[in-house]
């Protein structure tokens, strides 16, 4: 039985840690090979596959179909996530931070990606606390992006 226990929760930290993506892994593969025009989609977000891929601007990006690889080479800006990918709520902290690929938000036609896992606080979802006063955050991590964009990285930092 402990050893049942320990498995479940070994596998339950594991598909928690996956949650969190890289914006642009250390392959250069954007959003966890999630499918950037599949978020403009009835269905949602969906992984691509590796074999129909593009690369813009050094980042490559993975499609379900020859259709949205063609939708995504004709209007490259229209999909790809704003503030690089990071965390549109942390870029309004001043940070840059990973995302969960499955945490998102369009709005005016442009979409937003959000941490959602464990920190050192518990557990966050941060698409909560942005929708609470969205316009503002808005406002805010966009005039800071300028300054966010040049930093560094971290894969340690969290919200």
């Amino acid at each position: 039985m402990k050893f049942v226990l320990t498995t479940k929760l070994l596998l339950l930290s594991l598909m928690i840690a996956q949650a969190q993506v890289d914006p642009v892994n250390k392959d250069g593969v954007a959003i966890g090979g999630y499918d950037v025009v599949s978020y403009f989609q009835p269905g949602g977000p969906q992984k691509g596959n590796n074999i129909l891929k593009y690369v813009y601007n050094s980042v490559t990006y993975y499609f379900i179909s020859t259709e949205n690889l063609n939708l995504f080479k004709e209007n490259p800006e229209k999909y790809i996530p704003q503030f690089g990918g990071y965390c549109a709520l942390a870029v309004s902290y001043g940070k840059k931070i990973s995302i969960d690929p499955n945490t998102f938000k369009i709005t005016n036609d442009k979409l937003y990606l959000f941490f959602k896992g464990k920190t050192t606080h518990g557990s966050v979802n941060s698409i909560e606390t942005w929708n609470k006063n969205e316009a503002k955050l808005l406002q805010k991590a966009e005039s800071l992006w300028p300054d966010v964009k040049k930093r560094k990285y971290r894969q340690e930092d969290t919200l």
